[in-house]
């Protein structure tokens, strides 16, 4: 009887590491590593402390290194991986895994030992209104080496994937995004924040200035209705705009600053609507998980959150900004029905082409081309 393929030892560097409790890069870390792991692959994740302070030395059956960084806004992540990536140059790994194009200088030091080196870049970091001149000049530097360091480039987003293809001549593998559809029954966090299932819009994200979420406030200010409106998130390094929002912000509105997992789940799976209002980015996590929750979307209109949706949600102008995104939510809030059915499309669009097993796949399947190519 033949044996089947080897497993391989993996490694993932450049999050802030598992259990995942901040972007969907750490969630997309989770739910693919543990599903590797689960597959017979030796998994490693890499962790930042303190922003990770599990204190086991396993977490879904991969392996946690724990190491720290500089907390700094320009600095966090770039310290933390390149002291990943010096230990993971005394490990025996087959395929290092990099997220964040911002951590491409370093994504050529695996390839000394021989490892072979994949980088998920996201989306355009360089186009967030929170990066100053230099910060900007660095990530589209970074974008070059990128093309250069690592021996394949994951884009998530086929609207990144010609970006990519167009500047920089660069063949990225296109891998998406994962959600997995669920039901979760109004619980405790609905009672905490005084809210009733499918009477609030919700809006998930960091709470910078390019996610937007000021489209969504200013637009529920112009509306008459009873329904109240959620604010999920936070953002470190923005507290003046946080503050403006909070200041524009009616009594319908309600800030419930970071929730994860069960809380998290329990307010989206209870909305009437869920809001992406971000206009940067690749394929948004909180997107993809409110169309699991067979949430009706609105999205603003940008091609990577209109490549997201299909013809499965609402979008509004973004360029316009409130304006347009009142309009769309006033029809909205008088259509339950168009927002049930709506919200049954997208369910279905995650279950055909974003599922994370299908995900894991993608990547199982790369890995095992580039360890196995010769090069």
């Amino acid at each position: 009887m033949s044996k089947g393929p080897e497993p391989l030892r993996i490694a993932m560097l450049g999050t802030r590491g598992v259990p995942a409790s901040y972007s969907g890069f750490e969630t997309c870390v989770e739910e693919v590593g543990a599903r590797l792991a689960a597959r017979g692959h030796d998994v490693t994740v890499y962790c930042r402390v303190p922003h990770i302070d599990y204190p086991e030395p396993t977490y879904r059956d991969m392996r946690l290194v724990k190491l720290p960084t500089i907390r700094s806004k320009h600095l966090d992540t770039m310290v933390h991986t390149l002291l990943s990536s010096l230990h993971a140059l005394g490990q025996r790994y087959d395929v290092a895994l990099y997220f964040n194009v911002g951590n491409s200088p370093v994504a050529w030091l695996p390839r000394v030992r021989g490892q072979r080196v994949v980088l998920n870049v996201d989306g355009l970091d360089w186009k967030r209104k929170k990066w100053g001149r230099l910060a900007r000049w660095y990530l589209r530097t970074c974008e070059r080496w990128a093309a250069r360091f690592p021996h394949r480039v994951v884009t998530d987003s086929r609207r990144v994937q010609q970006y990519y293809r167009e500047r920089y001549g660069l063949a990225s593998t296109y891998i998406a995004y994962g959600a997995e559809p669920q039901d979760v029954p109004p619980g405790p966090y609905l009672s905490r924040y005084g809210l009733e299932p499918r009477r609030y819009v919700l809006f998930v994200g960091r709470l910078v200035p390019e996610n937007c979420a000021h489209h969504l406030v200013e637009a529920f200010q112009e509306l008459s209705t009873d329904m109240r409106c959620v604010i999920v998130g936070d953002a470190p390094y923005s507290e003046k705009y946080i503050a403006e929002l909070r200041g524009i912000a009616d009594p319908r509105v309600v800030f419930t600053g970071y929730l994860f997992g069960d809380g998290y789940r329990e307010l989206l799976a209870n909305a009437y609507c869920f809001v992406e209002t971000s206009e940067v980015g690749g394929t948004h996590p909180a997107l993809l998980e409110a169309m699991a929750a067979g949430r009706c979307v609105v999205v603003n209109d940008t091609p990577e959150n209109l490549e997201t949706i299909g013809e499965t949600g609402f979008h509004y102008g973004g360029a316009i900004g409130a304006a347009d995104l009142k309009s769309v939510l006033e029809r909205l809030l008088k259509d339950r029905v168009s927002v049930a059915a709506y919200g049954l499309r997208g369910r279905e669009r995650v279950r055909r082409h974003y599922s994370w097993d299908g995900v894991t796949d993608a990547y199982e399947q790369l890995f095992r081309e580039l360890t196995t190519d010769g090069r």
